[in-house]
């Protein structure tokens, strides 16, 4: 199937191709004529699928006609809303290129820079807007612009906008815009959250799952090494170095999880930069650049802070410890096999995360087959023989872990 067929004017087809777009992808094909259409739309995509063509192109070409007949000057008419400073500047740099040669202005509002820099440019007029729940409630409270003129909201990553607890700042948001609009809804994961979430947002909204629910890509080899725990530095070390892995990202759930092991790393002759909410935007971007341009070797983050990032042909993941949400590690693994590429995700696995591994093979409903790497195997003496609880006892677990961190990290 053609983009062209799906009703996409000639003009963001040609530019579609000047992109290199060869042909859309599934999410594309079922999403794009629906928002053509003026549909409400409840997605199930995770990222690599092409989600963001499919809200912004069609989102782009309502604008486009629009313009033809608009006379008063520029207003608001497009809202994404997105959990992260780093998914914000990825989708707005997707909308810039998208709308090459047409007069739509994208505007991006985040928090860690200039509020008066970015009033700068609402103050010339924009179309669409992306932004994080925070900052844009900073902007309408000192009545930088309004929403009266929206017609389109966006939720992308709706689960991780829950998940970071921005339901106070999107019910404010939600009380500023009109309640006739086309409402979008995007999210990695469809839960009893997410439908509780929509339920008031959306009218009769068109449901898209491109995938089975909890479910990861086919091409991404899913690994899961057992070893004890005071050798996980060691071992990530010998599979970077001896492989000559380049661009690794690794997981660990906190902030002081993050600096250490980058500082092991480091210590050990891997070229190693932490990520995560401490770091300024400045910094992340530094960060990010480096990585990307191969300048930096292995990503160290969490999972708030690594949530969106786009890195083209990222092959290998690892997961320091699993994460205390399951669903966590879908999104983490994710970050790999994108586009259909193939890639290789890497849990390690000690003991104390027996009850972890179980429910993340409750959520993807098959077994994840533990193996030891040579020379690295675990200390059978330190091991549990007491075999797996159930489920329930899981997350039991797993909320009392969860209960001890904290939100917004």
């Amino acid at each position: 199937m053609s983009f062209s067929a799906l009703s996409l004017n000639t003009q963001l087809v040609n530019t579609l191709a000047e992109l290199g777009y060869q042909q859309p992808t599934p999410i594309q094909v079922e999403a794009i004529p629906a928002i053509l259409a003026k549909q409400d739309v409840m997605a199930g995509a995770q990222t690599g699928t092409g989600k963001t063509a499919a809200f912004a192109l069609p989102i782009l070409q309502h604008l486009i006609a629009d313009n033809e007949n608009l006379k008063a000057p520029k207003a608001i008419r497009a809202l994404v809303l997105v959990p992260t400073r780093e998914l914000a500047l990825q989708v707005q740099q997707s909308f810039v290129k998208y709308a090459k040669g047409t007069d739509i202005r994208v505007g991006i509002a985040y928090g860690g820079v200039s509020i008066e820099a970015q009033q700068a440019v609402f103050n010339a007029g924009i179309d669409v807007l992306i932004a994080t729940p925070g900052r844009l409630l900073d902007h309408l409270r000192q009545g930088a612009f309004n929403l009266k003129q929206l017609n389109t909201l966006v939720f992308d990553e709706a689960d991780r906008m829950l998940d970071m607890g921005f339901m106070d700042e999107i019910k404010a948001v939600l009380k500023q815009v009109p309640a006739h609009r086309q409402t979008l809804l995007f999210s990695a994961t469809l839960d009893d959250s997410i439908f509780s979430f929509s339920k008031n947002l959306l009218r009769n909204p068109k449901l898209i799952e491109v995938a089975k629910r909890n479910t990861t890509a086919a091409q991404i080899e899913q690994r899961v090494y057992a070893i004890d725990s005071d050798r996980k530095t060691e071992f990530v070390s010998h599979l970077v170095r001896s492989k000559n892995w380049q661009q690794v990202l690794i997981f660990s759930r906190t902030k002081q999880g993050v600096d250490k092991l980058t500082t092991q790393l480091n210590q050990l002759g891997v070229a190693t930069q932490a990520f995560h909410g401490d770091l300024s935007q400045g910094a992340r971007e530094k960060v990010l650049q480096e990585f990307k341009q191969g300048q930096v070797q292995v990503l160290v983050a969490t999972d708030v802070a690594a949530r969106g990032l786009d890195i083209v042909e990222l092959e290998y993941v690892i997961n320091f410890e699993l994460p205390f949400i399951a669903e966590d590690y879908i999104h983490r693994i994710g970050r790999t096999g994108r586009a259909g590429s193939a890639g290789v995700a890497i849990t390690l696995f000690s003991q104390e995360d027996a009850l972890l591994l179980e429910e993340v093979e409750a959520l993807l409903d098959k077994r994840l087959p533990q193996q030891w790497y040579p020379g690295f195997e675990p200390d059978f003496n330190k091991m549990v023989s007491e075999p797996r609880r159930n489920s329930k006892a899981a997350q039991k677990q797993r909320a009392k872990k969860r209960a001890l961190g904290g939100k917004k990290r």
